[in-house]
């Protein structure tokens, strides 16, 4: 979840603000019925207010929807915009809206559980030639050269004045993607589309592509930058690509293993994929670079992904294994006896007392078992 100082970031971020402001003023109407999807601190629930619709409701599972709660009360508005902690793939509204307005992604689009979020918003909540915004975002690509970018990754890790061995880090880190700020004269090569998600339409959350430059210029390639250009409503949107103003958002660069010295017509292909896995997808990129006139002995291949960019313990990996046997630890042990007793008759206290009495060497007393039962309470109850 952001924190409040990040959703003010989002607000003090003008060509983002002014498009999405642009966007609704385009599509509320008076007497309009809006879901503001994510609605954070209500903002966009505000403007749907003062652009005259009739009902508002401000979905938000963490608790900044209170400040969104007192700012509907602070403008006149609370009559209007109903707040909902929750996630919205948990509720049912009463009515089906005319407007989902929404901002879930984070650098890029796919970011957590955004796409099946709008996916059933829009099959459930919208009704018969609704508007979602945004409409679509369309995704580019480009070969870089970014030294200064690559050396952040990669020089902590590599010999220094210490003289340690830490080359292990690298394969953690050149498997790892990261915002980065790319200038149009580091690009190495013509950007590529290579993916438009169309939220009318979006079915799956996964995305497959394959994606192939020819480097215009000679230099050293690092990796590719990712970015999107946002369509919010007709003819209003926003882009993070090289040389626009700098959004919140970023841009994404996906290091290559190693740098690779690249001359003019040198081809780069890469195949790139994100699967979203439990709550955030594991993003994958094989990378062949072919010298100029040549296609049967690359100069250089590279198969990365995000899932070795997480240091995993032996012990860890084999409790993944699909054929290990668990059996609860302490915790576990734990965290089942608490669920067991949220029944609907039992206090907080008394599952907290019952706990130490059940686990007197985890607890020092009922107040200190009170702070896993209260988690357990925010994370599990109605």
């Amino acid at each position: 979840m952001y924190s409040v100082h990040s959703y003010g970031q989002m607000l003090a971020d003008a060509p983002r603000m002014d498009a999405y402001v642009a966007a609704l003023r385009q599509t509320v109407r008076p007497g309009s019925v809006v879901l503001d999807l994510g609605s954070g601190p209500g903002v966009f629930a505000l403007l749907a207010c003062k652009l005259g619709a009739r009902r508002v409701y401000a979905v938000e599972p963490d608790n900044v929807i209170q400040l969104a709660r007192e700012a509907a009360h602070a403008n006149g508005f609370a009559d209007r915009i109903e707040c909902i902690q929750n996630f919205s793939t948990e509720i049912t509204l009463p009515e089906q809206v005319d407007v989902i307005v929404s901002d879930l992604r984070g650098m890029l689009p796919w970011f957590q559980q955004h796409i099946p979020s709008i996916q059933d918003a829009r099959n459930r909540m919208l009704a018969p030639g609704g508007v979602l915004i945004a409409r679509r975002d369309t995704l580019w690509a480009a070969v870089v050269e970014a030294p200064e970018r690559h050396n952040e990754i990669v020089a902590p890790w590599q010999r220094g004045e210490l003289d340690f061995d830490l080359s292990a880090a690298l394969r953690v880190v050149t498997n790892t993607w990261r915002k980065a700020r790319i200038k149009p004269d580091e690009l190495l090569a013509q950007p590529v589309c290579w993916a438009t998600l169309d939220y009318y339409e979006v079915e799956s959350p996964d995305i497959r592509a394959e994606i192939s430059w020819l480097a215009a210029r000679p230099g050293t390639a690092h990796g590719f930058s990712v970015w999107f250009d946002s369509e919010l409503a007709d003819g209003i949107g926003f882009s993070n690509r090289p040389g626009a103003p700098e959004l919140i958002y970023g841009s994404a660069l996906f290091p290559f293993s190693e740098p690779v010295d690249v001359a003019a017509g040198d081809r780069i292909d890469v195949s790139i994929r994100a699967d979203l896995i439990g709550e955030d997808y594991v993003w994958r990129w094989n990378t062949i670079i072919f010298a100029r006139g040549e296609s049967a002995h690359p100069k250089a291949t590279f198969r990365q992904s995000t899932f070795f960019g997480v240091p995993l313990s032996p012990e860890q990996l084999r409790k993944q294994a699909a054929g290990y046997v668990p059996t609860l630890n302490q915790r576990g042990q734990t965290r089942t006896h608490i669920l067991q007793l949220m029944n609907g008759e039992n206090s907080l206290e008394d599952i907290a007392l019952r706990l130490v009495e059940r686990f007197p060497k985890r607890y020092a007393d009922w107040k200190e078992a009170l702070n896993d039962v209260s988690a357990a309470a925010r994370e599990f109850s109605q």
